[in-house]
């Protein structure tokens, strides 16, 4: 792929999963923001369009060893890997995080009255990802497979409830665009994940833990805003085509 200042942030994270580290130190959204391109994020960040332009070409020429080609994926097997992984990995990590910063509140917050609100936005988080993620497992998922067994099987084929799979994507975007606002106010509450020197051991875990949560967040809404749901549209829009 030829990077340009025309290129968007999501489709160059998708196309090497490296360059997220770049754009993450750069303060820039490469998940719930991807559909910007570098031209316009330079504008907004006061950023060198050169210097980063040649920063990507440079990732671009590095050995790609232990790189993942998630385009290269099947969409069904994409979906399985965001859920089995993904998902299992907010349900299970969210548990420990609640329990560490219920903990941290209790003993810290007098001084530090900012965990509270960072206990309050994490908590209201896990209750929405539960659900969004729901709606993904019972929804959007099975009818991506769906899709694929159609291509694969020439099974019958009848149009979803929500009509089009572009509309519950739609639903997940917005979704994925809060929580992403959402880990931005803890970040900055936290400043960026820093304990401060008065932290015990359990404060110094809880921040390392929820800036892995906020890096693994980022990586899920990645798959699936500029993987998985672009060739699910594709997908239907071929399928429909062909009818």
């Amino acid at each position: 792929m030829e990077i340009s200042a025309s290129n968007t942030i999501g489709e160059i994270v998708a196309q090497d999963y490296r360059t997220a580290l770049l754009f993450e130190k750069l303060g820039i959204d490469f998940c719930c923001k991807g559909n910007r391109t570098i031209e316009e994020v330079c504008a907004l960040k006061h950023l060198d369009k050169a210097t980063l332009l040649q920063n990507l070409k440079d990732l671009a020429t590095q050995s790609e060893t232990g790189s993942i080609d998630y385009k290269s994926w099947p969409i069904d097997l994409l979906a399985d890997y965001i859920e089995k992984k993904h998902h299992r990995y907010v349900l299970e990590s969210s548990v420990v995080l609640q329990q560490y910063l219920d903990k941290i509140c209790s003993v810290h917050g007098h001084h530090h009255p900012e965990l509270h609100e960072v206990n309050r936005l994490f908590m209201a988080s896990i209750i929405e990802l539960k659900s969004h993620m729901v709606k993904e497992e019972t929804v959007l998922f099975p009818y991506v497979r769906k899709m694929v067994r159609k291509l694969n099987e020439s099974n019958d084929w009848s149009l979803p409830l929500f009509r089009s799979v572009e509309n519950p994507i739609a639903m997940m975007k917005n979704e994925h665009e809060v929580e992403g606002e959402r880990f931005q106010q803890i970040r900055a509450l936290t400043d960026d994940y820093t304990p401060p020197q008065d932290a015990c051991n359990t404060y110094r875990v809880t921040f390392s833990l929820l800036k892995e949560f906020e890096e693994d967040l980022h990586l899920h809404i990645h798959l699936e805003n500029n993987i998985l749901f672009p060739r699910a549209i594709e997908m239907e829009q071929f399928i429909v085509s062909n009818l």
